[in-house]
């Protein structure tokens, strides 16, 4: 069952999240260029670097290879197909979200085999030879298509996008609810037993999740929005392309799918203290805004 509802709840959520944008991520994709480069490159390059630094740590030697092996394959598998509707409704612009997401995906299907060489090479692993062919049809399929057909659509009858878009969006999100709730009743009896038994390893996968948010903090300019939007979109890894490679190349490893999962639990737990230090950030600036505004307005008042 998992095997057909993942796939198309990816299909649904892309596919609606690209019938409401409306193509103002591309607008300022052209006015910022130099933001979209430093996000993608934080994404693709940086976040696998800083995974690849600190599985070199000693302590990390320590970790079974399935840990080892799943926080590998996070750290180098960016631009997840949730980070959109997360952008939208934390705080962030899901027009930007959008268009960095489709940018990470189109670079990682070079950046992916790339980061994927490297690791081996650091760690002289002779298996996992990850190439574009695995990355490329994973990518078109379960993301770069379904959001193209819904960008179409909404050019094509704008008007019926905008009756349809609400309900699909909806319909998107019981999917997903579904969908969260099988892994985890499928998967929590042998969840509980790998964290025990890798309960060291949870650190380093959350020390990486939040050198990904630092990431995205950094590269972003100073518009709250905005950095809001860049961190997620450097922290929120793609867990189905991870999966594919530890069904492609894991299957000695069975531990490795639970790691994945694990990594996932972690970067969702961590993003809500986060987001509300971002959200409480952005409410005082507004604040202070308006007071220095008022201050402004008192002083410019003629003295009676």
């Amino acid at each position: 069952m998992l095997r057909l509802l993942i796939p198309f709840t990816l299909f649904a959520i892309m596919f609606a999240l690209g019938l409401g944008l409306k193509g103002e991520g591309m607008s300022l994709l052209r006015r910022r260029p130099a933001l979209f480069v430093r996000v993608v490159i934080g994404s693709c390059v940086l976040v696998p670097l800083v995974a690849l630094l600190l599985l070199h740590l000693p302590l990390s030697r320590t970790f079974s290879p399935a840990a080892r092996f799943a926080i590998a394959l996070m750290a180098i598998s960016p631009s997840a197909p949730f980070v959109l509707r997360k952008a939208g409704r934390q705080g962030g612009d899901s027009e930007l979200a959008a268009t960095l997401q489709v940018l990470a995906a189109l670079v990682a299907i070079v950046s992916i085999p790339l980061m994927a060489d490297v690791f081996r090479a650091a760690f002289d692993v002779s298996d996992w030879d990850i190439g574009p062919a695995q990355v490329a049809p994973q990518v078109a399929k379960a993301q770069v298509l379904p959001l193209l057909l819904g960008l179409a659509l909404r050019r094509w009858r704008p008007a019926l996008a905008d009756r349809i878009v609400v309900p699909l969006q909806r319909f998107a999100d019981l999917l997903l609810l579904l969908l969260t709730i099988l892994v985890l009743v499928i998967a929590s009896r042998q969840l509980v037993p790998f964290v025990v038994a890798n309960v060291l390893a949870l650190p380093f996968m959350a020390a990486v999740v939040l050198a990904s948010l630092a990431i995205g903090l950094l590269l972003a300019g100073p518009a709250p929005q905005e950095r809001i939007t860049t961190s997620l979109v450097t922290s929120m890894r793609n867990p189905g392309l991870a999966l594919l490679f530890a069904s492609l190349y894991g299957q000695d490893l069975p531990g490795v799918k639970l790691g994945i999962l694990a990594y996932l639990l972690i970067t969702v737990i961590l993003s809500i203290p986060f987001l509300r230090w971002r959200r409480a950030q952005r409410r005082s600036s507004g604040t202070s805004a308006r007071l220095q505004a008022g201050g402004s307005l008192d002083k410019k008042k003629p003295s009676p």
